[in-house]
């Protein structure tokens, strides 16, 4: 939560996100970087709420298992409320078009005009988006999640495929 915000009670958010760390390979410091902003952003602000739920708090856990994404929610005392197996077949391209602008954009910083940084990374928000609007719609009779939480969600979907 946000120092100084005020969250709904009625709604459900995030207190804790894990990324199985079988999941992951070795990453680039860009990757690792971007996981750990994404985690942050996502534990300070996010809109979390499983389906049949009417609010609370809830720990999230993600994994890749046999190429599908595994959401493991729980509720704050850790007790288990849902688990959510989804393809990420859905995803692949984007993931994909994902990892090369930020190739892109991570080498332009180092020597790249600022209009050209900009236009990458406009790319990148854009890329950044479709993937956030993919994952919100495969969440959707699941988990409701607003737009900013399913963005930070994709960069975690993002990391944990990362191959190196």
């Amino acid at each position: 939560m946000i120092a100084g915000s005020t969250r709904d009670k009625r709604a459900g958010w995030l207190v804790a996100v894990n990324l199985d760390t079988g999941s992951l390979a070795t990453s680039r410091t860009f990757i690792e970087f971007e996981r750990a902003t994404a985690i942050r952003d996502l534990i300070a602000d996010n809109s979390f709420l499983p389906a049949g739920r009417e609010g609370g708090t809830f720990r999230l856990r993600l994994a890749i298992l046999e190429g599908k994404l595994v959401l493991d929610i729980a509720d704050a005392d850790a007790m288990p409320v849902a688990r959510h197996i989804l393809s990420l077949a859905p995803l692949r391209r984007v993931i994909k078009d994902y990892f090369l602008i930020l190739d892109s954009y991570y080498s332009a910083v180092s020597n790249a005009r600022a209009g050209q940084i900009e236009a990458i990374d406009m790319g990148r928000r854009g890329i950044h988006n479709e993937g956030a609007t993919i994952l919100q719609e495969r969440l959707e009779a699941k988990v409701a999640v607003d737009f900013d939480t399913a963005r930070r969600l994709f960069t975690l979907v993002c990391a944990l495929t990362w191959k190196g």
